[in-house]
Formats: structure tokens, C-alpha cells, sequence
């Protein structure tokens, strides 16, 4: 037997909304834009989020006061590419 992955709690769109005080509407624009990333689609076709897009929504609040959605997208990207060596043990970059 195989070990199992562990299970991860998804959030629909409405959810993502709720828990982190953005509209609906944000959350698909943030979407379309790549700062925020889906995590997969129901059978329905409803756009599925998991734990991690909470962080993104916080440091897209971070980095909202200085730099535009282009910019904060970029940043996202490369921060997604950076290498897993670049971070010390407490998840923080070095």
C-alpha cells in the first residue's frame, strides 16, 4: 500500500471571498491577472482554491501600496520560481 497524501482543504471562489474580505469579482480579476493561482475545477467547472491562496491575497496586500498589479503579478511569479534551497528551514527567504 502506498502512503497517502495528505488531504487538502479546497475553497471555493465564494470562500476565498469570505475568509479574506475580497469581492467575488476580485478574486476572478486577481485570477485572470496570475496573482492568484487555481488549485483545480469541480466537476462543474467551479474554480477550486487551496490554503495557500491566503497567503498570496496577504502579500498582495503588502505589496499593493507600492506597486501595480503588472509589477505585484511579476513579483509573485518569481518569487513561485524561486529555488527551494533559497529559503532557510522556517519557510522565510534568506
Amino acid at each position: 500500500m502506498s502512503p497517502r497524501e495528505p488531504v487538502r482543504k479546497l475553497f471555493k471562489i465564494g470562500e476565498v471571498a469570505e475568509y479574506s474580505g475580497l469581492s467575488r469579482q476580485s478574486v476572478n480579476y486577481y485570477t485572470a491577472l496570475g496573482i492568484l493561482r487555481e488549485a483545480g475545477r469541480t466537476g462543474a467547472g467551479y474554480r477550486l482554491y487551496d490554503e495557500s491562496v491566503f497567503d498570496r491575497i496577504e502579500r498582495l496586500r503588502e505589496l499593493k501600496a507600492t506597486k501595480t498589479l503588472r509589477q505585484i503579478a511579476d513579483i509573485l511569479r518569481d518569487e513561485q520560481k524561486r529555488p527551494e534551497q533559497e529559503k532557510s528551514p522556517n519557510g522565510k527567504d534568506n
